[in-house]
């Protein structure tokens, strides 16, 4: 399987293209914006105007888009759709951060047009996938990730099977959840020990010497420090993924008070002007 096709190009996107090119694949890329498209075609991509043409020649289709609503418009408008391009037997694979819900209703329209599909959404960033070090956790049937495991392994350190279609899904709104909570937990504690007199900066270090303190928020801790809310994870994204994780939970009657306080908790954060702002941004509220 070669001939592969990434329909967004992003911050995620364009640098998972990157390395498909590096390991010699054939590759389709299509985006909104087309000039984003001009430094891949200068290395070997071959652009297209829509997703359909992107994905008529290819074996695999990766997406990685922002919302339910671009993936919806990229995967199954009418006229520019990838679904009307694909070939049959192939595989569609979502990267993206998705709702619950959608992710199974678009699997169950391209199963019934005899398409492949997977949610593979990743853990890590912009730095991560230019090291080739993301965390594929992948919904769907197993045999389709056996078929895919190689060219998902190229962006990735590991990939996880999860289990059915949208379990890789729903593990991702959870992770990303976990972390939210604990960015916001954080946040909110320095804002508590900045009031009683103590420096930000001493505070965090030493938070960061403890065992309480996961390797993932020492990272927004010395973000912090360092002023840095360049927007590796926007508050943005971070307040439609904790909406969706709400979503799935109220659909199953899961008891969830922490992510329903935290959700508005960013949701403040955007009306305050930090929606662009990375995820460590939150702090600003309280600082």
């Amino acid at each position: 399987m070669k001939n592969i096709a990434i329909l967004g190009l992003g911050a995620m996107g364009s640098r998972m293209a990157h390395n498909f090119l590096k390991q010699g694949y054939n590759l389709n890329v299509w985006n909104r914006s087309p000039e984003k498209c001009k430094r891949l075609v200068k290395q070997g991509a071959i652009q297209h105007l829509t997703p359909k043409e992107a994905a008529k020649s290819a074996d695999i289709v990766f997406a990685m888009l922002t919302d339910d609503d671009a993936s919806r418009d990229v995967w199954l408008n009418e006229a520019t759709g990838a679904l009307s391009g694909l070939k049959k037997n192939a595989i569609a694979i979502e990267c993206s951060t998705l709702s619950f819900a959608y992710c199974l209703e678009l699997s169950s329209i391209l199963k019934d047009k005899g398409i492949q599909f997977l949610d593979a959404p990743v853990i890590g960033s912009r730095p991560q996938a230019e090291a080739c070090q993301l965390i594929h956790l992948v919904g769907g049937d197993k045999s389709t990730l056996d078929k895919s495991h190689e060219i998902l392994s190229i962006n990735s350190s590991a990939v996880h099977y999860i289990g059915k279609v949208g379990s890789g899904m729903s593990m991702k709104l959870a992770v990303n959840g976990l972390f939210g909570i604990q960015v916001a937990a954080l946040s909110e504690v320095l804002g508590m020990l900045n009031q009683l007199g103590l420096d930000r900066d001493h505070a965090v270090n030493i938070l960061n010497e403890l065992p309480t303190t996961s390797p993932a928020l020492k990272g927004i801790g010395l973000a912090i420090i360092a002023n840095n809310y360049a927007p590796l994870f926007p508050i943005d994204l971070v307040e439609k993924d904790f909406s969706y994780l709400l979503r799935v939970a109220e659909s199953k009657s899961a008891k969830t008070p922490v992510v329903s306080t935290v959700l508005d908790v960013y949701k403040t954060a955007q009306k305050s002007g930090f929606g662009q702002d990375n995820i460590a941004g939150l702090v600003q509220l309280y600082l």
